[in-house]
């Protein structure tokens, strides 16, 4: 029985190069009919909520036809951009619409897991923003739902997985283009307190869950989750272990998690990825820098430069009757790296919606989201206790 849930494959069009491999060679799109089109619900109309809503307004065969959240100033401001979606105060009373296809996440992250299980039970494609659960037992515990009970796509919001000039440096270094992997650094830092304005107290702790451990990891999992992400895609595996460094340090405003983030993961090949996020700094902003034995390439939100390695100068000389060594660098000149993309979140859902149509896993998908989310809950641990966390065997579902 056909129902709005399911889908048929009608036409093909040219679109950007996917970076899925569908199950079929016919990719379609559905006709302008409202039957054919993907029907969005968003869970969470906050900052982020509403910057997808803005952008499914843009993309062909997607239409917005619901959205909640349980703080009625959020859902009225989302209803001003989405007038024509219905309003919910209740999420389960949103995934019960049967006119909907697939659901966006973009709650607390303590909410993911629990949501996420309800939207399988609906029977509903998930796209389910970063980090993609809270917790290494809810990570497993979901995936392991979605295996048994889940016939839809599966998408994690870690947006840069589907940036083409993210992809082009992956195949780039991964074909040998920089050498050996040496070493990768990266760092998002922002000179700011990261907080949102309040209108009333009442609603501090939902408005501003990212600074309370009972909703969030803050930056480890708000932040840097994409660039570890980044990591495990580029080296193909996750990491071993982590130790790191975090703390309190600068604003003293009751906020409970880290103003400022240190963590180091060594991975099986040796290469340790290092990632830095400061609250009271923003030297260099957003950067990931992928330093190889021939070349080091940095990447910034949309552009990326390759440095040919320079080389190694040793001067002896005698000073003051002993001889020692003095040294210098010369750096190679640093080339952009040209390559054609679209803005990463929008690309993302395009990505989503091709998934949907093709019945292909996207590339970051439920694996690739629950591997960065037990990264990311081993770097809390390693840095609460201060002590080295390791991977654990049960991790690899």
């Amino acid at each position: 029985m056909a129902t709005r849930r399911s889908f048929i494959k009608k036409s093909t069009v040219a679109f950007s190069a996917p970076l899925i491999t569908p199950k079929s060679d016919l990719f379609s799109i559905f006709k302008s009919s409202p039957l054919n089109q993907l029907n969005i619900g968003i869970i969470g109309t906050g900052d982020r909520g509403q910057g997808l809503i803005k952008l499914i307004s843009k993309i062909d065969g997607m239409r917005l036809i619901a959205i909640c959240d349980n703080l009625q100033f959020r859902l009225d401001q989302a209803a001003k951009i989405a007038p024509k979606a219905i309003k919910y105060s209740n999420y389960k009373e949103l995934l019960s619409n049967k006119n909907l296809d697939a659901v966006i996440i973009s709650t607390p992250l303590n909410t993911h897991a629990s949501i996420a299980s309800d939207a399988v039970d609906a029977s509903l494609h998930i796209y389910c923003e970063k980090t993609m659960v809270k917790g290494d037992i809810s990570t497993m515990n979901l995936v392991k739902k979605v295996k048994k009970d889940h016939n839809k796509i599966f998408q994690t919001g870690h947006q840069y997985h589907s940036s083409r000039l993210y992809s082009h440096i992956v195949e780039l270094v991964q074909s040998g283009e920089i050498g050996q992997i040496i070493a990768i650094q990266a760092q998002w830092n922002r000179n700011g307190n990261w907080r949102r304005q309040v209108q009333d107290p009442k609603f501090e702790r939902q408005v501003n869950w990212r600074m309370y451990r009972e909703y969030s990891y803050g930056l480890t999992a708000e932040l840097s989750s994409h660039q570890i992400d980044f990591s495990n895609w580029l080296l193909k595996s996750t990491p071993k272990k982590v130790v790191g460094f975090g703390g309190i340090d600068y604003w003293k405003d009751g906020r409970e998690t880290y103003d400022n983030i240190h963590l180091t993961y060594s991975y099986p090949s040796g290469v340790k990825a290092s990632f830095t996020c400061l609250t009271s700094n923003g030297k260099d902003d957003y950067q990931i820098k992928v330093m190889g034995d021939k070349a080091s390439i940095i990447i910034g939100y949309k552009d990326a430069w390759i440095y040919p390695e320079g080389k190694y100068n040793k001067v002896i000389k005698n000073v003051d009757g002993v001889s020692g060594a003095t040294s210098s660098w010369i750096e190679g000149k640093g080339n952009p790296i040209k390559f054609d993309h679209k803005e990463p979140t929008y690309q993302a859902l395009e990505d989503f919606r091709y998934a949907i149509i093709n019945d292909s896993t996207p590339m970051s998908n439920l694996k690739s989201g629950a591997d960065v989310s037990l990264a990311v809950d081993m770097g809390i641990r390693a840095m609460d206790t201060e002590q080295v966390v390791s991977w654990d065997p049960k991790y690899n579902l």
